[in-house]
């Protein structure tokens, strides 16, 4: 790897052309001369936040592969630059590129808590697990300036409704106290994303993230204070973290999770040439062995659209995969589980205090 090819801090090292536009925008090799003739850098590698106004925040979730029926994202872009993620390909519909676009330009929904509140105080509204985060991590670094996640936890704790969260940030231990208050009527659950014990790997899959490390000793914090927590090993990239499985699930039980679940990469849209472009700049030695082997799990593609199959893959790579989980569930997670979340409370306290009659 040539350190000086590498955007540092980035994932993605290229801006893909947005499929919706007739145009795209390239920085030609004269201009990249002439930059550096002049002492000047042709891309400040600067992230903006860009408010948005929604009109409204919970979205419900169609597809079986996933297990949440409702998400909600107070952002829309990922500071943490995770080269794999299915999100990117979101990025398009707000005129943006799925490639550093994605990282670097972070839309902000400040009306996040207010537009949750109305959802929550609806007649028509029944309690189900709303998942913050079901595309990009609410704890991503926008949330320390923003701190919109905080302001919904907020919520649906006055309202007693149940929650969800995902992420690979350690931020999440600021808002301890309302997890801890939202534990005690079992209305939380986390998911901690995990994907490789190696703080190298982490470095270039997942730059901006929280260290291993730190999010190891997160998952011990909340266990250890009553949030039940279930770790993310997703994905699993045949030949980069795929050797790590057993060793990460053992890793996650000895910190406490209650439970570990796996997805098998998949690059769908956009993220295949992004992944590609990424994987011969960062591991030029072991690129087309990865990218074959990610094929293999996909019947020859580097993507698999299908539902109830594309996130688990196919063939003797990805059927070694799902064998190393359930040997590692059967080994250090035999009698744990995540409990199922409370939605009993929500109906007496629809107007955020507790009704009496």
């Amino acid at each position: 790897m040539n350190p000086k090819s590498v955007i540092k801090g980035r994932g993605a090292q290229l801006n893909v052309p947005n499929r919706f536009f007739e145009f795209s925008h390239e920085t030609r090799d004269d201009f990249l001369e002439y930059c550096q003739k002049e002492g000047e850098k042709a891309d400040k590698n600067k992230t903006k936040y860009l408010e948005v106004f929604p009109k409204t925040i919970i979205n419900k979730v169609e597809s079986p592969d996933v297990g949440m029926l409702y998400s909600m994202n107070a952002y829309q872009g990922c500071e943490h630059g995770c080269i794999y993620c299915y999100a990117r390909n979101t990025h398009e519909y707000w005129g943006y590129s799925p490639g550093l676009d994605f990282e670097r330009r972070i839309l902000v929904k400040k009306g996040a808590p207010k537009l949750l509140e109305e959802r929550l105080k609806k007649k028509s509204w029944k309690a189900q697990t709303i998942v913050m985060s079901g595309n990009t991590d609410c704890y991503q670094p926008a949330e320390q300036r923003y701190k919109i996640t905080r302001q919904c936890l907020e919520v649906f704790l006055r309202y007693k409704h149940p929650v969800g969260i995902i992420t690979k940030n350690a931020l999440i231990l600021r808002d301890l106290d309302i997890l801890k208050a939202l534990a005690r009527d079992n209305l939380i659950a986390v998911n901690v994303s995990i994907t490789s014990l190696s703080e190298k790997t982490r470095q270039i899959l997942e730059p901006r993230t929280a260290t291993i490390k730190r999010r190891l000793e997160t998952v011990k914090t909340l266990t250890d204070n009553g949030v039940p927590v279930n770790v993310m090993m997703a994905p699993i990239i045949p030949s980069i973290n795929s050797h790590e499985i057993l060793s990460l699930a053992k890793a996650a039980s000895d910190h406490g999770a209650y439970a570990i679940a796996h997805t098998v990469v998949r690059l769908n849209g956009a993220i295949g040439e992004i992944f590609t472009d990424w994987i011969k700049k960062t591991m030029p030695d072991r690129a087309d062995k990865v990218l074959h082997q990610i094929e293999d799990c996909h019947g020859g593609a580097l993507n698999d659209s299908r539902f109830k199959t594309r996130m688990r893959g196919e063939g003797k790579i990805a059927e070694q995969i799902h064998s190393l989980v359930r040997l590692a569930r059967a080994k250090y997670f035999k009698d744990k589980a995540v409990p199922k979340l409370n939605t009993s409370l929500h109906e007496t306290y629809k107007d955020g205090q507790l009704k009496l009659f």
